[in-house]
């Protein structure tokens, strides 16, 4: 259930529930210091703007077609490589980017892990030893995987809960990577992206089962 407080209508776009909390800091220091130091104070109301903007979750509209996998993150394909016998695509996501995490395929969550690790860019090579949360579908998995300034992977699914093909399973705080390991019966042929491609969560085809 949301927890978003009145003030939430005065924003021309949604948020996830968890940017009012990061934002209040920086927001309750700007009230004292716009009296005393205006500048200071303007400079810390643009801060807590700024992290309702960046957990903007706006509306999607996933694709409707059979033997489809999605997106499950805005941004740019950065990873497609083979995972033993098994295709991995990874999104990075930039800063501007939405960081709402989506379900690349309808299924029903098994396992949720979450793994300590390093805070390497998302970017790099090496991001894959990083913090990351793993929602396991059994058929597929997700990987959310922290950035060097990332701490916060917040899913938002259990075990035992289904989901539809699109539908939000969670956020990561400031700059990160989701990757999609891809059923077993995805090839190569399938794939409908490249790295380099921009693609946006739930909305963005990329493999298609024949």
């Amino acid at each position: 259930m949301s927890r978003n407080p009145p003030l939430a209508r005065l924003l021309p776009f949604p948020v996830v529930d968890e940017a009012w909390r990061l934002a209040l800091v920086p927001a309750l220091a700007a009230a004292a210091a716009l009296p005393l130091l205006p500048p200071v104070g303007i400079g810390l109301l643009a801060l807590a703007l700024g992290v309702l903007w960046f957990h903007r979750d706006p509306d999607r509209s996933p694709p409707d077609a059979e033997g489809i996998v999605l997106s499950p993150a805005d941004g740019t394909v950065s990873v497609v490589r083979e995972e033993g016998s098994r295709l991995r695509v990874g999104v990075f996501m930039n800063v501007t980017d939405v960081h709402v995490n989506r379900a690349p395929r309808a299924g029903e969550v098994r396992e949720v892990r979450h793994r300590p690790g390093a805070n390497r860019p998302a970017f790099d090579k090496e991001s894959d030893r990083n913090e990351q949360v793993a929602i396991d579908f059994g058929e597929y998995e997700l990987l959310v995987i922290a950035g060097w300034f990332a701490r916060r992977i917040h899913p938002s699914v259990e075990p035992g809960d289904a989901v539809d093909r699109g539908e939000r399973v969670g956020h990561v705080s400031f700059g990160s990577r989701a990757d999609v390991v891809l059923p077993a019966d995805v090839s190569e042929a399938n794939l409908r992206v490249a790295e380099g491609d921009a693609v946006r969560a739930g909305e963005t085809i990329i493999a298609e089962r024949d």
